[in-house]
């Protein structure tokens, strides 16, 4: 019984010295910070862009609002830690992401549904300017989060 009262105690150790690592943003193995890969920040986004594509498209405004925001610091994200990719990539997704915010603020379908075409336009030219062109966004047609309900919640 010792033992295992000994095992359970070094394992909740590690766990929490993982965990409190990860919070810090250090690598486990070094003393380095840790820095996602540009594929992962970019699976994100793509993430949230159909997310905010199926919030708009719901008319829940309030999360079409909140995915831009996540989808604009992945971005950043991605600007400020691979320095890399040309400025002019990241300012150029400026008019499509003020476009969608102003749809969004306006609540307005039919400008979020091309501002997202827009952006995703973006999105494309970017991934041509840096030799990516075989990566091709599309607005999405079917949506893969079966556990997230869209449409905004009724208003009691």
């Amino acid at each position: 019984m010792k033992l295992r009262g000994s095992m359970a105690a070094l394992l909740t150790f590690f766990v929490l010295t993982s965990l409190a690592v990860a919070q810090g943003g250090m690598n486990a193995l070094t003393t380095e910070p840790y820095v996602p890969r540009l594929g992962d920040i970019m699976n994100a986004i793509q993430f949230r862009h159909m997310k905010l594509w199926f919030a708009g498209k719901a008319r829940n405004w309030d999360l079409a609002a909140y995915e831009l925001r996540q989808l604009e610091s992945g971005l950043m994200e991605a600007a400020t830690l691979y320095p890399g990719i040309p400025a002019t990539n990241v300012t150029r997704m400026t008019d499509p992401a003020q476009a969608l915010a102003d749809a969004i603020e306006a609540k307005d379908s039919r400008r979020f549904a091309k501002a997202v075409g827009e952006f995703t336009g973006g999105c494309n030219a970017c991934h041509q300017s840096i030799g990516r062109s075989f990566i091709v966004m599309r607005v999405p047609t079917e949506s893969p989060f079966s556990n997230q309900v869209f449409p905004p919640p009724a208003k009691p």
